[in-house]
């Protein structure tokens, strides 16, 4: 049977409970536990697709093809399980499915209210995404008190009556501030955990958010106040280093308390994997800059996957790598003289016009300087436009995404160019956006003799997508022709991965390699990146 860890949060919000959640999940299975992770969003929205990276951060892709919350990213780097569209449900996911089931009749007449309906349908869900696992860790996001998250901790509660005590078990995150320098302070936790109680939630731990470990005397004093055993009383510290939490919880026997309260069966927990990630950052002999050419640097979360992978990549390769993050406008307006001293550019993915032409400078800089350059989704894209304009000599070549009159539309959506003998189809209709593009994992074929094959060291990868674009391969002998080498193609012969032979590392890649990167693996296209940017910086005079 199933057993289930739901976690919730009180007095603000993004105080971390996903990497508090991943990093429980790490724990338990390194206890040998198979373990699941879910997310249940309180927002109306279906899903984040249609969301803007400057409200929600990233959008993360599952390998089924779902567009979920940034925080099942943290999931799969930290727990070995592949998440799914079954792994993240909105408030506007449920209640469309109640909705659906009310227009075909399916509640006979009844009168569809929260209570029974959208509870009943939550705990269905739940129960659908923790199927198979030893434990199910179930994260509510917004904080206790929010009206949007009221049906979520509702149906929660049930499950703990109907479950039972040692099959269901709340863990509640909370903040403990320090005011006047050095005054800790526990009531806000204490009014966190009363609100809680008020909605029938009576929490079995306690994660104190805080900038350091708690004192015995406070947290003496926090369990007294919240009727929570003092030893699951767990001081959540601010960490320099991410991938040390699973040890400072362990640390402080969070597991252990998990285990027996749950009643598993469960060996000694072994973190030595983790103990390396963490040991791995400081074991560097060499450092390089990499510029991150993007087109909302103002949220570093709209890129959170990506900077992991980084990360990933450095502790592989031994490299401090400082990332500057450049907005592509700001090159619009003042030139690329913010990419000297560079030693690789990466220019990652998007939507809209905006800052586009920043990005196709950021290509032209990487390819003519012969520096490091990696494209990701749209920065294949621009990289492909470029060539397009700058090699072959189409100048107005661009992506219909951006102009629907451009004449050599190198990007465009299929229906513009396959079957249609090369005539660009102007779209004048408006269509919804939701669910419309390439998404999830695809397998494709890499071309023998290419770099993709020395990175991959196969002759088939697999990897996510998030598109609604593609290259148009009514160019693509002539680009080919003018040096412009495409080294993988999906199964339907859509370009995947594009490179240049005739320079030191130039790769550009359709789909989102990031998604699918590890601490404890890493990425073997990050890596020969980063490795690439080190070669850089060792050839360049002191």
């Amino acid at each position: 049977m199933t057993r289930y860890v739901f976690v919730t949060g009180g007095v603000v919000s993004s105080l971390g409970k996903g990497i508090a959640s991943a990093s429980l999940g790490a724990i338990l299975e390194s206890r040998g536990l198979k373990v699941t992770m879910l997310k249940l969003d309180p927002y109306i929205n279906v899903d984040p697709g249609t969301m803007s990276p400057f409200q929600h951060g990233e959008v993360f892709v599952t390998q089924d093809g779902a567009e979920t919350d940034l925080d099942l990213g943290h999931y799969e780097r930290f727990v070995r399980y592949t998440a799914s569209r079954n792994s993240n449900f909105t408030t506007g996911r449920i209640y469309e499915t109640v909705i659906a089931k009310e227009r075909r009749g399916d509640y006979l007449g009844g009168t569809v209210q929260v209570i029974p309906h959208i509870t009943d349908e939550i705990k269905r869900c739940i129960k659908l995404g923790g199927a198979g696992s030893d434990v199910c860790m179930v994260e509510i996001g917004g904080t206790v008190g929010d009206i949007e998250s009221l049906p979520f901790l509702e149906a929660i509660r049930q499950m703990g009556v109907e479950l039972g005590r040692s099959n269901a078990i709340y863990m509640h995150l909370t903040l403990v501030p320090v005011v006047a320098g050095s005054e800790i302070k526990t009531k806000p936790t204490q009014h966190s955990v009363k609100e809680l109680r008020g909605i029938g939630i009576q929490p079995d731990i306690l994660l104190c958010r805080a900038r350091d470990a708690l004192p015995d005397e406070q947290r003496r004093k926090i369990a007294l106040f919240t009727n929570v055993e003092e030893r699951a009383v767990i001081s959540a510290v601010d960490a320099d280093d991410i991938y040390k939490i699973p040890g400072l919880l362990h640390e402080q026997g969070l597991d252990d308390i998990v285990v027996d309260k749950l009643r598993l069966d469960a060996k000694p927990a072994d973190l030595s994997e983790w103990d390396a990630v963490v040991a791995a950052k400081h074991a560097v002999d060499a450092t390089v800059n990499i510029a991150m050419v993007g087109k909302y640097m103002q949220v570093r979360d709209s890129y959170i996957s990506l900077n992991e992978a980084i990360n990933h990549a450095a502790r592989k390769t031994k490299t401090r790598v400082n990332i500057h993050y450049v907005e592509s406008t700001d090159i619009e307006k003042s030139g690329t003289d913010c990419l000297a001293g560079m030693d690789a550019i990466l220019v990652p993915g998007g939507f809209g016009e905006r800052g586009i032409e920043g990005k196709i400078d950021a290509v032209r800089y990487a390819r003519e300087r012969q520096i490091p350059y990696l494209g990701i989704c749209l920065g294949m894209q621009v990289a492909c436009i470029e060539y397009a304009r700058d090699v072959l000599g189409l100048t107005g070549a661009n992506s219909t995404e951006f102009n629907t009159h451009t004449p050599d539309p190198i990007i465009a959506l299929i229906t513009e160019w396959k079957d249609r003998g090369g005539a660009t189809v102007i779209r004048s209709e408006k269509s919804d956006l939701g669910g419309t593009m390439r998404l999830g994992a695809q397998v494709a074929r890499v071309q023998a003799g290419t770099l993709a094959q020395q990175i991959y060291g196969s002759e088939t990868i697999n990897e996510r997508h998030r598109h609604r674009f593609e290259f148009n391969n009514l160019y693509l002998d002539r680009l080919q022709s003018a040096g412009l080498k495409v080294s993988a193609f999906a199964s339907d012969d859509l370009v995947e991965i594009v490179e240049l032979p005739n320079h030191p590392w130039f790769v550009a890649v359709q789909f989102h390699p990031e998604f699918t990167s590890t601490p404890r693996d890493g990425h073997p296209l990050f890596s020969s990146f980063v490795t690439a940017a080190r070669r850089h910086r060792a050839a360049q005079p002191s």
